[in-house]
């Protein structure tokens, strides 16, 4: 805070500039680390031409590897199961979340649709694939 004189007496002021640089670098903090919040198992995903997703907030992530395996976020889950697994996690949500569907490009075309059905089946009707954008190569 700084104080200033006149004839009149003393105005004060406040100072705002540190706290414009404290939120400039919180600013920076979030941009740098947003994109590494999409959780899941890491594959190779197949390209778009749609945008990404990087900046939203995703919770629940189903990942299908190139072996067939499935994951919730980071946890394995039985194909059969999996149904049963989002409605035991959908019992504690206050709200439907979205599913986004991470697939391995090199998985095959059923494992997703399996995938589609059992998240179907659960009761959520809110469902995305994650994909890169395409390269411009």
């Amino acid at each position: 805070m700084g104080f200033s004189s006149n004839k009149k007496g003393y105005i004060s002021e406040i100072n705002v500039t540190p706290f414009v640089d404290v939120m400039l670098v919180l600013l920076i903090i979030f941009m740098v680390t947003a994109p590494m919040m999409i959780q899941g198992e890491n594959v190779e995903l197949p390209e778009s031409g749609s945008g990404n997703i990087a900046g939203e907030s995703v919770k629940w992530v189903i990942t299908i590897t190139k072996e067939g395996e499935y994951f919730f976020n980071d946890e394995k889950v039985g194909v059969d199961y999996l149904s049963d697994f989002l409605k035991d996690k959908l019992k504690s949500e206050k709200k439907t979340p979205e599913v986004f569907i991470k697939g391995d490009k090199g998985t095959l075309y059923g494992n997703v649709i399996t995938a589609m059905s059992q998240i179907k089946s659960a009761g959520l009707q809110n469902v995305g694939m994650i994909t890169v954008p395409v390269s411009e190569d």
